[in-house]
């Protein structure tokens, strides 16, 4: 290669003939083009639009490595310009990076494995509906589809096409949940989907850069806050577009023409690693149950999970059938937490992408509450969902009992707090809906304590006080540490919180409750002592429903008590210093 003279302003693609913004060096692909005062040569042999033949191991690893970074900044991106707090505070989302057969690349750390592991099945359905051949530059798609998407009608996901030279190269698909879209609202009360909010197909949001005004009028018209609902959409689309401008850079950095080697290179290997550590597993087949609270009755989870010599294969066959309220859970959010579970403990390092997930095969019976087909209702579908890692993990404390951790909280507090609409006396009753996130605190480690107030396995955080108040008529008047709610051990559980919250002109608000642990507590693993179960009532003593919707009533303070973690290990084995600790810093009584 003969250097390049750093004298060019301005670049020209004899492709496209798009011009390239002034640099010192002339970019891959681009020929010289000649201004009136002034004729150079571009040299190098990249510029004549040949792609390298190959990718060594190093550039490679280099490019995978981009990736990363590129998609966790589309998921940075969604989080800053989201306009649902509970995307914006607490992280409820997903992205992820994909090859033109659908393939996941990459993934964001950022957002939670129900929606990253169900996403990586959802950009082939999207595919399924509009081949690459029908897309163009600046198409964007969206859907809501609880089968097809990530498991109830809240989550919407949006894909964008990347083109480079005029041909497809890759896809960026992000999703994240919407607060509000219509029906009877966020919650575990309807009995058919159809009453659970506006479903959104598999359809255009923009084409070629022009957006779908039918669509998104139709959108708006069938949400209690079209504003936040219609702000999240472009939040979506400006997140993909973000990591479809770092990937051009990228491509045009390493002169690469298609992602093709390199994605066959991610995939393989993370294949391989996961079947290196599958394949030093015992093989043989290890079950676990759990009963939870369920809506109306208890529900009976059981799971069978077999170690092959190459991959891993998780069967509830035997858990309880369908339910006529809006706890069901679609197979591709089962999948994705159970998927999760293993990986928790078998390929911890091994990034997440489709090489690595098609190492674990996850099936459930039709029609069982773990396979629930349409028109079941699935608005709480996460629930039971979040359940599934704890049952899982349960399976390989049988296999590796040095890596487990006890039972958690494991499902997410996060009622929907709402105006009840019109007033009340002389007390305006403004319209109000928000979707704030409490913890409770997670299973003892090997080693370690349990952490408090922390979402496992959906990794979300907890909503701020300010946030909360700032966007509602409500007051918070207390979040502290819940006392002694930590199962005992020698590694003590992470510890539940306690929330009291009342509305600021003593008007009554409505609750809609998707609560777990209230009646089957997080157990304690090899002799630890089960986690406390949660609670909600009234504070003047009156017990209200783990799930469902109620009125709290005018000048009433609501108050929710999280679950805690279970303890791992026998309690008379806890050091006597880490007793007293925790006596010091409150998070148990005096003796």
């Amino acid at each position: 290669n003969v250097p390049i003279l750093p004298l060019a302003t301005e670049w020209r693609d004899p492709r496209t003939s798009s011009r390239a913004r002034p640099r010192q060096f002339c970019p891959a692909g681009y020929s010289l083009m000649s201004t009136p005062t002034t004729t150079l040569f571009c040299l190098d042999n990249r510029q004549l639009g040949r792609r390298p033949a190959m990718l060594g191991n190093v550039q490679r690893q280099i490019v995978w490595n981009r990736l990363l970074s590129i998609v966790e900044e589309q998921a940075q991106t969604l989080m800053r310009t989201a306009f649902s707090t509970v995307v914006r505070e607490a992280g409820d989302l997903s992205a992820g990076v994909f090859d033109c057969s659908g393939r996941m690349l990459a993934q964001a750390v950022t957002g939670t494995p129900g929606h990253v592991n169900a996403m990586a099945l959802a950009v082939g359905h999207f595919l399924d509906a509009y081949p690459l051949s029908d897309m163009r530059s600046g198409d964007v798609f969206l859907s809501n589809n609880p089968w097809l998407m990530t498991g109830h009608l809240n989550d919407f996901t949006v894909v964008t096409p990347v083109f480079f030279l005029e041909r497809p190269v890759a896809l960026f698909a992000s999703t994240s949940h919407i607060a509000d879209v219509g029906g009877r609202g966020f919650g575990p009360d309807a009995h058919e989907v159809f009453e659970e909010g506006i479903h959104i197909p598999i359809l255009p949001m923009f084409r070629e850069g022009k957006r779908d005004e039918t669509l998104m009028t139709l959108i708006t018209a069938n949400v209690r806050d079209p504003v936040v609902a219609e702000g999240d959409l472009y939040s979506l689309a400006a997140c993909n577009d973000k990591g479809k401008q770092q990937l051009l850079h990228l491509m045009e950095e390493f002169s690469l023409d298609g992602l093709e080697d390199v994605s066959d290179h991610i995939c393989k290997s993370s294949l391989s690693a996961m079947e290196d550590e599958i394949h030093e597993l015992p093989r043989g087949t290890y079950a676990y149950a759990m009963d939870v609270d369920g809506y109306d009755q208890p529900v009976h989870i059981d799971c069978q999970l077999t170690i092959h010599d190459r991959h891993v294969e998780v069967s509830f066959d035997g858990t309880s059938p369908v339910s006529e309220f809006g706890i069901n859970v679609p197979l591709n959010y089962t999948q994705a937490y159970a998927t999760f579970g293993v990986r928790c403990l078998v390929g911890r390092d091994v990034p997440n992408n489709v090489g690595s997930l098609s190492s674990v095969r996850v099936t459930a019976p039709e029609g069982s509450i773990l396979n629930a087909l349409p028109p079941c209702a699935v608005s709480a579908r996460h629930a039971l969902g979040q359940m599934l890692p704890d049952v899982v993990i349960g399976c390989l404390a049988q296999v590796v009992p040095e890596r487990v951790l006890a039972e958690g909280a494991s499902c997410i507090w996060n009622p929907v707090l709402m105006s009840t609409g019109g007033s009340q006396g002389n007390l305006e009753n403004r319209r109000f809906v928000i979707n704030p996130i409490f913890n409770g605190g997670t299973g003892a480690r090997n080693g370690k304590d349990g952490l408090s107030t922390t979402a496992f396995p959906s990794g979300v955080r907890t909503t701020s006080t300010e946030v909360n108040e700032v966007t509602s008529p409500l007051h918070f008047w207390r979040r502290e540490f819940r006392t002694n709610s930590g199962g005992e051990g020698q590694y003590r559980g992470g510890l539940g919180q306690v929330i009291e919250v009342a509305h600021a002109e003593g008007a009554p608000f409505v609750i809609s409750k998707m609560f777990e642990r209230v009646g089957h507590p997080a157990r304690g693993r090899f002799g630890g002592g089960d986690g406390a179960p949660g609670r909600v009532y009234l504070k003047d003593g009156e017990a209200l429903r783990a799930k469902g919707r109620d009125v709290v009533p005018a000048g009433a303070t609501l108050v929710m008590e999280t679950p805690g973690g279970g303890g791992l290990g026998k309690p008379e084995a806890r050091e006597a210093s880490a007793i007293e600790r925790d006596r010091r810093a409150g998070l148990l009584d005096e003796p």
